[in-house]
């Protein structure tokens, strides 16, 4: 549930942004008419974290669905390895449009390549142009009513031990307590986390912030149970 205010102001000064080119995102973000949808900083330096760990001695490569302005996609970028690349997949191209400005001012364009598509039309693209057990971590924010298909077709990608990180777990504009078929993003997302929950070829928790981030581990062929 929402944190109490004196907890999220805590959040907000321990974990603010750590320079102006993040700072400045709301405000420039709200003056464009994009939708306040972006994560928070604390969500957005988990991201930096998950993104550090999934490339440990590799060269680096994540995907994103849903850049929105680049808020999170900047964070990611920043856990990269500086040979990694990050592709994050948006199909309004206002809000890409502003993701590539926002991200040139953050110094990470060199870093960060957006594919304008929609998510379901570029997962089968991407498996074709970069083969499977490819990725390092996939992280997905866009349209929670297809979240089960961008596991399913996002899967494939993952290499073993490779991340994959769901926005808005718990709730957005539902929660997801709310009572079965109130809403088809709660239903999707109530189906994810408990498919992911129960699945014995991944490792998977879901962190309580915010709206909930749900993180699985693909295991690899070794962890996996015959």
């Amino acid at each position: 549930m929402p944190l109490d205010p004196p907890t999220s102001d805590y959040l907000a000064s321990l974990l603010a942004p750590p320079d102006d080119a993040l700072a400045s995102y709301p405000a420039r973000a709200r003056a464009a008419g994009l939708p306040d949808i972006a994560v928070s900083p604390d969500v957005g330096r988990l991201l930096l974290l998950f993104a550090r760990l999934a490339t440990i001695n590799r060269p680096g490569l994540a995907i994103e669905l849903g850049t929105l302005g680049g808020y999170s996609a900047s964070w990611i970028a920043r856990g990269l390895p500086t040979s990694g690349r990050l592709i994050s997949v948006e199909p309004n191209p206002r809000h890409a449009d502003f993701a590539l400005d926002h991200l040139r001012r953050a110094g990470l364009a060199d870093r960060v390549s957006i594919l304008r598509s929609t998510a379901l039309d570029a997962l089968p693209q991407l498996l074709r142009d970069l083969g499977p057990s490819s990725v390092d971590l996939l992280f997905v924010d866009a349209i929670k009513a297809e979240y089960p298909d961008y596991w399913r077709l996002g899967r494939p990608l993952l290499r073993p031990g490779g991340l994959f990180l769901a926005d808005n777990a718990l709730g957005s504009d539902w929660w997801i307590t709310d009572p079965p078929g109130s809403s088809a993003s709660r239903d999707a997302l109530a189906r994810l986390n408990a498919d992911l929950a129960s699945d014995p070829s991944v490792d998977t928790a879901l962190i309580a912030n915010r709206q909930g981030l749900l993180v699985a581990r693909l295991k690899t062929p070794a962890e996996t149970p015959p």
